[in-house]
């Protein structure tokens, strides 16, 4: 009876372990160089904005956690009505590392109320 309890959790622990979707790929992207291009300050983003935007289908429903995971922590982020969420991250260098550039570009993600990213566009 003993042996059978264990069972029943080893296997509960592996289908819950198991249930989710890996975190997408993206083509001609580097995750890594831009993450680390915090604010835009390297200007690394500036060119791979446009990769990221032309795979954007991949990203749209992600939760907030997994565009963390693949683009690491937003440089802004906003909390607007019906708990809708924003995440910034600047594509051309922020007014934090370029004063005079006061209108730079960044992709904005929208998440709706349940976390899920819902609209990924590049604005100024």
């Amino acid at each position: 009876m003993f042996i059978f309890k264990w069972l029943n959790v080893s296997v509960l622990v592996f289908l819950l372990s198991s249930c989710g979707k890996p975190t997408p790929v993206l083509e001609n992207f580097d995750s890594q160089k831009w993450k680390n291009d915090r604010q835009g300050c390297q200007k690394f983003r500036t060119g791979m904005a446009d990769d990221l935007i032309k795979q954007k289908q991949k990203l749209l429903s992600l939760s907030e956690m997994e565009i963390v995971e693949v683009l690491g922590k937003p440089d802004q982020s906003e909390l607007s009505k019906r708990h809708q969420k924003f995440y910034y991250y600047f594509v051309q260098p922020s007014a934090e590392c370029a004063p005079e550039n006061t209108n730079a570009e960044r992709l904005v993600i929208r998440f709706n109320a349940v976390g899920l990213a819902k609209e990924i566009q590049i604005q100024e």
